[in-house]
C-alpha cells in the first residue's frame, strides 16, 4: 500500500478513535430527571448479554452492561437514540443497603452500552450492583475495591485466562472459575476470533444465525460477534462474579497484526478501529485516551492491592514494531536488535518503567499478551524462532529486564496468554547469554476453548523444549485458567484444567502447581 493510503488509514483510524472518546465523554454525563424518570422506547429482556465490572481502585471501579434485546440485528434491536439506564450500589445482595445509584446514558454511538465509572466508595470491600431499564432489572453482579494504596493487604487471590474460540467448544472453564473465592481476573487477549461462525457452531453443534457465517469487517458485524460470545452463560457468570482487568492480542483484529500492519492484508487501519470500538463496547473498562499523536485508545493499565502487588497490564499489540526478521516462524537475525524496534512503542515503555521505580510492592506482576522467554524451535544448531512473541523484539525484550534491575524491582512475575499451552518459564536478564542470572518468573496459561480438545501443541512444541533449559514446565493439549495466590511469602498458581470443552459440565481438576518464594525467582514444584 502506497504511504498516500496508508497516511489516509492512519487518519480515519484517529478520527475514530477521537468519536469514540468523545461519544464516551458524553455518556459520562449527568441524566436529567426527567430524562431519568421517562420510559423511552425499546425492546424487551434488553439485558441479554449480562454485566460485568472492571478496573478497580480503593475507591471505584467500572460497571457495564450493554442494552440488546436482539443481538444479531442491526442496532442490537434498540432505536437509534440515546436513552437512560439506572443503576444502583449495595453492601448486599438484595440491596437492603444502598450505597450509591444513579443514572447513565447508553447511547446508539456505543451501541448502547453502559459504563460507569463508580467512585467514592469504602476501600478493600465487596460490592453488589445492577441496571434498570424500561423496567427490567439486570442481573446483579458482585464486584469489589482494592485494598488503600500503600496499605496492608493480606492475600491476593485472582485467575487469569486468555483464548476463548467460540466455535471450538464451551466454557466450562468458567462455570468452574465462577465458583472460586477469586479478587480479581486478568483476561491477556483473544476474547473473540475475528473468523466467521460454522453454520452447525463447530465444536458446540448448535445452528448459527447466517449472518454470522461471515468474517467481521465492519463495526456491526464485530458487534455481533462480541454479542455471540457474551451470550455464553458461563462467560456472564464468571463477569458478573468478579471484577475483570483485561487486554487485547491479535485475534480482536486479525491474526498476528503488528500495528497497523498484517502480512497478508497489509495496512488494517479501518478494520483495526472498527474492532477496537466493539472491543470498548463490550468491555468494562474506563473511557478511551488517545495519548499521542500515532496512538488509539491507551488501555494499559496498573492496578495496585495495597502494599502487597502491583499489577501492570500492557498492550502488546498497537504500538509494535512490524517484526523485522520476518512474520511468525523465522531465523534470527541482527535487525531485531536496532534500539527502534519495540513491542510497547516507547510511549507505555516509558509509562512501564517510570512505574517500576516507586513501587514498594512485594509482587510486581507484569500480565503480557504474547511468550516473553525464548522459545528456541531447533538448538544450538539453528537460530529458528517465532517472532510474534518477544522473541522477535530480544533488544525490546532486555530493555525490560534491564528495567527491573535497574530500578530493583521485587520479585517480578509475568503471567502471559495467547499459547493454547502452558509454560513455567525462568526468564533470564539476556536470553543471548543463557548463563545469565534469571531475575523473574513467567506462568503462561493455556487457552479456555481454542483448538478445543485436540491434541496440537504438544506435538509442536513438545520436541523443541529440550533446547530450553529455562522452561520448567510445559504441557500442550489440556484447557483451562490458572489460579493465583499471593501474599507476602509466596507466589502459587494452581493450574486448572478441564477434562473437555465438548460439554459445559464437564469436570475441572488441578493439573500441577507451582510456587515462587519471596525473593528466589526460580518456581518450584509444589
Amino acid at each position: 500500500m502506497n504511504d498516500t493510503s496508508s497516511d489516509l488509514g492512519r487518519r480515519r483510524f484517529l478520527a475514530g478513535v477521537s468519536a469514540v472518546a468523545g461519544a464516551a465523554a458524553l455518556a459520562q454525563l449527568p441524566v436529567g430527571r426527567a430524562a431519568a424518570t421517562t420510559r423511552p422506547s425499546g425492546g424487551d429482556h434488553p439485558f441479554r448479554l449480562g454485566v460485568a465490572s472492571g478496573d478497580p481502585t480503593s475507591t471505584g471501579m467500572v460497571l457495564w452492561t450493554r442494552l440488546v434485546p436482539e443481538p444479531f440485528e442491526p442496532g442490537g434491536g434498540m432505536e437509534p437514540r440515546r436513552v437512560p439506564v439506572q443503576w444502583q450500589v449495595a453492601r448486599d445482595e438484595r440491596f437492603r443497603h444502598p450505597v450509591a445509584t444513579g443514572s447513565a446514558w447508553a447511547l446508539p454511538e456505543l451501541a448502547h452500552s453502559v459504563h460507569v465509572e463508580v467512585e467514592g466508595l469504602a476501600p478493600d470491600r465487596e460490592w453488589f450492583y445492577r441496571f434498570r431499564y424500561r423496567g427490567h432489572v439486570s442481573p446483579v453482579g458482585r464486584t469489589r475495591t482494592t485494598p488503600r494504596p500503600g496499605g496492608p493487604a493480606g492475600s491476593l487471590e485472582f485467575a487469569f485466562a486468555s483464548c476463548q474460540d467460540w466455535a471450538s467448544g464451551y466454557y466450562p472453564s468458567y462455570r468452574h472459575l465462577a465458583r472460586e473465592d477469586l479478587d480479581l481476573v486478568l483476561h491477556l487477549g483473544d476474547y473473540v476470533y475475528e473468523g466467521g461462525i460454522p453454520a452447525d457452531g463447530g465444536y458446540r453443534k448448535v445452528a448459527t444465525p447466517e449472518v454470522l457465517r461471515s468474517e467481521p469487517l465492519d463495526l456491526e458485524r464485530w458487534r455481533m460477534q462480541y454479542a455471540l460470545y457474551k451470550s455464553d452463560p458461563d462467560l456472564q457468570l464468571a463477569h458478573a462474579r468478579f471484577p475483570w482487568l483485561v487486554t487485547w492480542d491479535d485475534h480482536e483484529v486479525k491474526n498476528d497484526y503488528a500495528g497497523t500492519e498484517q502480512e497478508q492484508a497489509g495496512d488494517i487501519s479501518a478494520l483495526r478501529a472498527a474492532a477496537y470500538q466493539a472491543w470498548y463496547e463490550h468491555q468494562p473498562v474506563r473511557a478511551p485516551a488517545r495519548h499521542d499523536a500515532l496512538g488509539g485508545p491507551r488501555i494499559y493499565r496498573r492496578t495496585n492491592w495495597g502494599r502487597l502487588a502491583q499489577l501492570d497490564v500492557v498492550d502488546g499489540r498497537q504500538y509494535r514494531s512490524v517484526p523485522p526478521c520476518g512474520w511468525g516462524e523465522a531465523d534470527a537475525c541482527a535487525a531485531a536488535y536496532a534500539p527502534e524496534v519495540t513491542m510497547l512503542g516507547r510511549t507505555q515503555e516509558k509509562w512501564l518503567y517510570d512505574g517500576f521505580a516507586p513501587s514498594s510492592a512485594t509482587w510486581n506482576v507484569l500480565g503480557s499478551n504474547v511468550l516473553l522467554a525464548r522459545l528456541d524451535h531447533d538448538g544450538p544448531d539453528g537460530s529458528r524462532l517465532w517472532h510474534d512473541a518477544w522473541d522477535g523484539f530480544p533488544a525490546a525484550r532486555t530493555r525490560l529486564t534491564d528495567a527491573w534491575a535497574r530500578h530493583g524491582v521485587r520479585n517480578p512475575v509475568v503471567v502471559t496468554g495467547d499459547w493454547h499451552s502452558t509454560f513455567v518459564n525462568d526468564i533470564h536478564t539476556d536470553f543471548d547469554r543463557p548463563d545469565s542470572p534469571v531475575i523473574a518468573t513467567e506462568f503462561v496459561g493455556t487457552s479456555i476453548s481454542s483448538n478445543g480438545d485436540g491434541e496440537v501443541y504438544g506435538p509442536y512444541y513438545g520436541p523443541m523444549i529440550k533446547h530450553n533449559p529455562h522452561i520448567r514446565f510445559f504441557d500442550g493439549d489440556r484447557r483451562g485458567y490458572v489460579r493465583c495466590r499471593v501474599d507476602t511469602s509466596e507466589f502459587r498458581t494452581d493450574l486448572r484444567m478441564v477434562d473437555t470443552v465438548s460439554r459445559r459440565d464437564a469436570a475441572e481438576s488441578t493439573f500441577a502447581s507451582f510456587v515462587v518464594e519471596r525473593d528466589r525467582p526460580e518456581a518450584q514444584r509444589a
